[in-house]
């Protein structure tokens, strides 16, 4: 069989750090294939140079048996290769049919817009992708599902043989995320082939056909998805056995830490009640937009709340107030790195220091010194991997990024962490450093408020479950009582056990 699209030996530099030294991929037509590895293993760099982002330094790239022409975002679709990032970047001002077809709509034979086409031709691609969207309606509000639905349906309008889903699922809910994965597999029936990046191995292994590994800027494994297990990708992914994702130590629970007391929003979440103790992880599950976001940043005063009562070490928290959150000792981890995490343009020492830069300076002048101190310590306790402290934060992988952010709130030396999706996003070996770094807090005597979306991870480090469902909370379960199956039902309100 000839392949779609064959690369070959690949390399890449910025400056002294190589992103690609010796990379492959070869890609199929009616294929999916999985493209795999820890952040700052040379994907993106990879997925960039076939999207016209990046010229490589070596290496050769074919399509269709021709040299691939790069370095023009313009040139690759006109090649047939289209990028679906994690992250769409719609006009929220104009129509879905307009984003589907912003800079090439059809015309009429005086050369004006054919309105009419437009939309009967984004309708098409709709149906098409399974999906029942108004190509009238305008993009702002859309979820986040439904924004990606129109990006692929760009990329189909340009005739794109080879789609790249570049984490398509991190921020969707399983509802949401099967949908997709549903239009994955219409794109590859249709005789595309789709390249689909995911740290979801179960995703892969459901959806994909062929997979390829990288690791430090190589490739080092291309297979059958058949003939391969989850556990064979990983050791191929960290170039090791990783046998101790939730590395949990068992901690005696201290004095409560955090008290929360019918805390109520109106329409949002009503009636929360709950304790965090020193040395404990409680961990907030559910699905997504069952409230779980809305009440952390209510009790970190982001968001005001209509009653109830925050207590924080036994004295109450003044509501709305993330100044005197933070002086209380309550330090918050965001959802979103990227957008409420980190200033990306900055450096890592700055975004490291940032939150900490009053203790730092004497007279109203902060210490250089100091700073890269405090960020050279957390660096180290993090193994952050990195090409220098003073190096932007936009240029690490999104798992160093998450180091960073968690490093600029450990600085602050909390008694209670709050941290949103701390693994969202980020690859296997990461994962293990976040929780062996959660654990160890707790193990200090931290008090760990956590929120995932992820049930493994609930699991294995939470010493007790709390699931919220459409705004209430429906079970609290100790960590011997929580079981995937317990905490499902109570997710998705079948059964109530708080």
């Amino acid at each position: 069989m000839t392949p779609l699209v064959d690369v070959r030996d690949v390399a890449k530099a910025f400056g002294g750090v190589h992103a690609l030294r010796d990379a492959s991929l070869t890609l199929f037509a009616g294929e999916i294939h999985a493209l795999l590895g820890e952040n700052g293993a040379g994907k993106s760099t990879l997925l960039k140079a076939l999207a016209g982002v990046h010229r490589t330094d070596a290496g050769e790239i074919d399509i269709d048996g021709a040299p691939f022409e790069q370095g023009s975002t313009r040139r690759s679709l006109e090649q047939g290769v289209a990028v679906i990032y994690q992250e769409p970047s719609l006009f929220p001002d104009l129509s879905l049919a307009e984003n589907v077809f912003i800079g090439r709509q059809p015309v009429t034979g005086r050369g004006s817009v054919d309105w009419a086409a437009m939309r009967r031709n984004a309708k098409a691609l709709f149906t098409q992708l399974g999906v029942d969207l108004d190509p009238d309606r305008r993009a702002q509000g859309l979820s986040i599902a439904d924004q990606q639905i129109v990006e692929i349906a760009k990329a189909l309008s340009t005739s794109a043989r080879v789609i790249v889903m570049d984490e398509p699922t991190a921020a969707l809910s399983a509802a949401e995320a099967g949908r997709l994965l549903d239009v994955a597999r219409r794109l590859r029936d249709g005789g595309a082939a789709v390249v689909f990046v995911s740290h979801r191995l179960d995703e892969v292994f459901s959806l994909c056909d062929r997979l390829t590994v990288m690791r430090d800027g190589s490739t080092v494994a291309s297979a059958l998805v058949a003939d391969t297990t989850p556990s064979q990708v990983v050791r191929w992914m960290v170039g090791r056995e990783l046998t101790d994702l939730f590395p949990k130590l068992e901690t005696t629970p201290g004095d409560v830490v955090l008290r929360v007391e019918g805390l109520t929003s109106h329409g949002v979440f009503d009636d929360i009640s709950f304790e965090v103790h020193a040395g404990e992880i409680v961990a907030l599950a559910g699905l997504v937009g069952s409230g779980r976001s809305e009440v952390v940043r209510a009790i970190f005063g982001i968001d005001r709340y209509d009653d109830g009562r925050v207590e924080v070490l036994g004295k109450p928290l003044p509501p709305a107030d993330p100044r005197a959150a933070l002086a209380r000792g309550v330090a918050l981890v965001p959802e979103d790195r990227r957008q409420q995490g980190l200033f990306m343009p900055a450096s890592i020492v700055r975004n490291t220091s940032m939150v900490v830069l009053g203790g730092l300076s004497r007279f109203g002048i902060v210490g250089r010194g100091r700073e890269r101190s405090v960020a050279a310590e957390w660096a180290q306790r993090l193994r952050l991997r990195h090409g220098g402290l003073d190096e932007p934060v936009e240029r690490l992988s999104g798992g160093n990024q998450q180091k960073v952010v968690l490093s600029k709130w450990l600085a602050t030396n909390p008694r209670l962490l709050v941290v949103d999706e701390p693994t969202r996003g980020i690859d296997v070996a990461t994962k293990a450093e976040v929780h062996r770094l959660l654990s160890e807090q707790a193990g200090k005597g931290l008090a760990v408020l956590m929120i995932s979306s992820e049930l493994p991870e609930v699991l294995g480090m939470a010493d007790c479950v709390l699931v919220m469902r459409e705004g209430r909370l429906t079970a609290t379960l100790t960590r011997s009582e929580a079981t995937q199956e317990r905490v499902m039902l109570a997710a998705t309100g079948q059964v109530s056990v708080a």
